[in-house]
């Protein structure tokens, strides 16, 4: 195969064709591959090439989260130029929208569309009869996790789809099962956050029980026990040997650790589109030091001050005083971007433990009233303990408070920068508190990973290329400003 590019010079990497060549070899197969292993891409290279070379005549569906579904697989295409003739359509919006859009893949002008989960039922209503894709991908498979749904026949050999479980995972496979799927991908980088008891629901979509039993309760009398409280199920010792015995020929699992320098963290950046309405307020404010959010005056009186209203308005709030005036200061939120975001990163670590920097006091009260799971890195000696012993799945900090000598690696190796700050060295701080030096000198033998939440075409984009560079703050504004026209 050709040596593939970015558009940045990243290359296409040898775990990404083992990728590619999975799914072009298997028409129904599991993908685990770690976070940020750049599944997407592998995804739709295999996509580009089946319908190339006419294996797959239908677009193809990608089912995702409403983030990814909407922004991460259309805005892969533009990022490899090998994939610029792929025509990948977002199905989302209003149930309006939602039709309208739809219409472009009946006539034949899409290769790959993609829907939320929230939204497949409406589409799987909406084409009826008409089912026009070829090739299902599901993002995220564990959502699938709850199907307990079989495939039932009938004396005169008639079978149908039986069961309970998830509404959305059973409306998916009756029409897996009655439009007779060739191809169906699943990814995921966690496909057991809660045990092994997890697979059962993900691997039936590929096979109808051939592997893990065609029934649940029959898997789950053959390879687990019963909890010694009565609820929940406790893998029996053979279980794991046995399971990853019968699924090797179906999943391809791929490690960070077989791949990666565990001396080096594994960085992703995930981009987040501004709504329209809240970009012209970030135009406004940066071209004329002044905007207006729900009636709340945004103004700016100098430059330096704007590109702080800049980095709030693309974090999610902004304030509107200044900060030498009278009594609190207030803010409204213009945004929830960040947080959605947030919450994909989360829902992808099944409840892994992350440490997420902040950088403004709105930043923690939006935080914390999106995820009331989370709690702030506070003085308390017992949050740290807490926080090192597994106890909090979220902790809050602000660059100030994650200062030299603590010590938060026992905690997790998962860090997401959620709001900038032009400090590189605060960055480069909390980073140090979980890093891969603290990691490996605690025993650990494990990734870090971090995830840069970026708001596209904003000042987060100017902060990044400040840190890199480790130019000035003045000279990374004027290059920002020029690359978008403002001077």
């Amino acid at each position: 195969m050709t040596e593939l590019y970015n558009r940045e010079g990243r290359p296409f990497r040898p775990y990404q064709h083992l990728m590619v060549n999975q799914i072009l070899r298997l028409p129904k197969t599991a993908i685990w591959s770690f976070m940020g292993s750049g599944k997407t891409v592998s995804t739709l290279t295999a996509i580009q090439h089946l319908q190339f070379a006419e294996l797959e005549t239908k677009p193809a569906l990608v089912i995702a989260p409403l983030r990814v579904a909407r922004d991460v697989w259309p805005n892969e295409v533009r990022e490899w130029p090998h994939l610029a003739g792929l025509r990948v359509l977002a199905i989302v919006g209003s149930s309006g929208a939602r039709t309208t859009l739809l219409t472009e893949v009946y006539a034949g002008r899409v290769d790959v569309a993609t829907v939320n989960f929230e939204n497949l039922p409406w589409l799987i209503a909406a084409c009826g009869d008409r089912w026009p894709f070829g090739m299902i991908v599901v993002d995220e498979s564990t959502k699938l996790k709850s199907l307990r749904a079989s495939i039932r026949t009938n004396a005169h050999g008639k079978q149908w789809v039986q069961g309970v479980g998830g509404a959305r995972a059973k409306a998916l496979l009756n029409v897996v099962f009655t439009q007779q799927t060739a191809r169906f991908i699943e990814l995921t980088g966690t496909p057991a956050p809660l045990g092994l008891q997890d697979l059962w629901g993900q691997i039936f979509f590929l096979d109808y029980g051939q592997r893990l039993g065609r029934v649940y309760d029959a898997f789950k009398n053959r390879w687990f026990t019963t909890d010694f409280n009565g609820f929940g199920m406790v893998a029996q010792p053979h279980a794991q040997a046995q399971i990853e015995a019968a699924l090797k020929d179906v999943c391809l699992s791929l490690k960070a650790e077989d791949w990666f320098d565990l001396d080096q963290p594994i960085v992703r950046q995930i981009n987040v589109t501004l709504p329209d309405a809240v970009r012209a307020q970030y135009r406004e404010l940066e071209t004329q030091l002044f905007t207006e959010i729900l009636s709340h005056p945004i103004d700016a009186v100098n430059a330096g001050a704007k590109t702080m209203k800049l980095m709030q308005l693309a974090s999610g709030a902004a304030y509107t005083g200044h900060a030498d005036d009278d009594g609190p200061r207030q803010w409204v939120e213009a945004h929830t971007e960040k947080l959605d975001a947030l919450e994909e990163i989360v829902e992808e670590w099944c409840g892994a433990p992350i440490l997420v920097s902040y950088t403004f006091k709105s930043d923690l009260v939006r935080l914390c009233k999106r995820f009331p799971q989370g709690r702030a890195l506070d003085q308390k000696p017992q949050t740290l303990k807490d926080w090192n012993a597994g106890k909090i799945p979220l902790l809050f900090t602000h660059p100030a408070s994650a200062g030299h000598g603590l010590n938060l690696q026992h905690g997790g190796n998962v860090l997401v920068y959620f709001s900038n700050d032009w400090n590189g060295e605060h960055k480069a701080q909390i980073l140090e508190r979980i890093g891969p030096v603290r990691q490996a000198q605690s025993g650990y033998r494990r990734n870090v990973y971090v995830y840069e939440i970026v708001a596209k075409d904003t000042v987060d984009e100017d902060v990044l290329v400040s840190h890199v560079t480790k130019c000035s703050v003045q000279n990374a504004l004027l290059l920002a400003m020029k690359r978008r026209g403002s001077l």
